[in-house]
């Protein structure tokens, strides 16, 4: 779960539907997609006209790439799985 307002993503424990852990990386996290290997998630940073590229397995920042003004949403394609995991990636 993407936290815009702190500049942070929680992890969320599906058993017990709690913050299982947090990671901040700053600037401003919006919507996003995994890829297709499960390694990287990539989010916009709605208020800092970034994308973000975050390692899945330990939360680092493995990329902040420049692309203009007020990105809202991230295709990311292919996607994991059979089946769209969110309405960034609709297209399925």
């Amino acid at each position: 779960m993407t936290n815009r307002g702190e500049g942070s993503i929680s992890l969320i424990d599906l058993r017990t539907r709690k913050v299982a852990r947090t990671w901040r990386i700053g600037g401003s996290p919006d919507m996003g997609g995994v890829s297709a290997d499960g390694k990287v998630l990539w989010v916009s940073g709605r208020y800092n006209g970034v994308v973000y590229a975050i390692s899945t397995r330990t939360g680092h920042l493995l990329a902040k790439i420049q692309v203009g003004s007020g990105p809202h949403g991230l295709c990311v394609f292919p996607q994991p799985g059979r089946y769209s995991l969110g309405h960034t990636g609709i297209f399925r």
